[in-house]
């Protein structure tokens, strides 16, 4: 794991670089295969949701309705049984549900049973809740361990970082959108919170708010909007 390794941009690598990348590299493929962004030949991108779902997640939900927008939200496990209705609602509106583990740890540092466990009842919980058995997995923070290319392949899930980070659970909402705008981009894979890790009532409404300005603002540049599983394909 020491050895130097050609990074995404070219820079070599070595040492505690090295494991930097591995762990929280957006292309990193080290300890398990993910994706950061769809395919280039589409005027398309998607928005993600992490942390949820909240008691504060239905009110992004009339904002995605009243634009007949699909996303995809990856969902804590802990989470859903607390705010259930609000689970099936997403799936009920067409949205895509991932997996974001069941209590939302920083995954490094523990050993693989312990990775796959979170995933494995995040997956259950989800599943005995709305319906839904997740195909995409995106870990807390972005971080990455042992044991999580074999708990994926159990599992049967894709994992999916970021091309731009929303930055929403620290930042005003036109900070947010101002950055999202900058950085949206053919297939861009945008990830915001409807959530705040596994709390109750989280305040979201700098999150509604960069929202609700961005999608009229970037369908005006041309772009559309899809879920994760629809941007990572060539064709509609």
């Amino acid at each position: 794991m020491l050895e130097t390794v050609i990074g995404a941009t070219g820079a070599v690598l070595g040492g505690a670089g090295f494991m930097g990348y591995a762990v929280r590299g957006r292309s990193s493929h080290v300890f398990a295969p993910s994706v950061y962004r769809g395919v280039r030949s589409r005027r398309a991108l998607a928005l993600t949701f992490d942390d949820g779902p909240s008691e504060s997640t239905p009110a992004l939900l009339e904002v995605l309705a009243e634009h007949n927008v699909s996303a995809t939200f990856f969902m804590c496990g802990r989470n859903v049984p607390r705010c259930a209705g609000i689970a099936r609602q997403v799936a009920a509106q067409g949205h895509e549900i991932g997996n974001h583990t069941d209590s939302h740890p920083h995954l490094n540092f523990h050993l693989p049973e312990f990775v796959y466990r979170e995933l494995a009842l995040a997956q259950e919980t989800i599943h005995a809740n709305t319906g839904v058995t997740p195909r995409l997995f995106r870990a807390p923070y972005g971080v990455r361990w042992f044991g999580l290319r074999s708990a994926q392949q159990r599992l049967k899930v894709m994992g999916v970082m970021w091309t731009v980070l929303g930055r929403d659970w620290r930042w005003p909402a036109p900070r947010i959108s101002g950055l999202l705008m900058r950085r949206a981009s053919n297939g861009a894979i945008l990830c915001l919170h409807d959530g705040r890790t596994i709390r109750r009532a989280p305040d979201i409404r700098p999150t509604i708010e960069a929202v609700e300005y961005l999608i009229p603002a970037l369908k005006q540049r041309g772009f559309q909007f899809e879920t994760v599983s629809q941007i990572l394909c060539p064709t509609n």
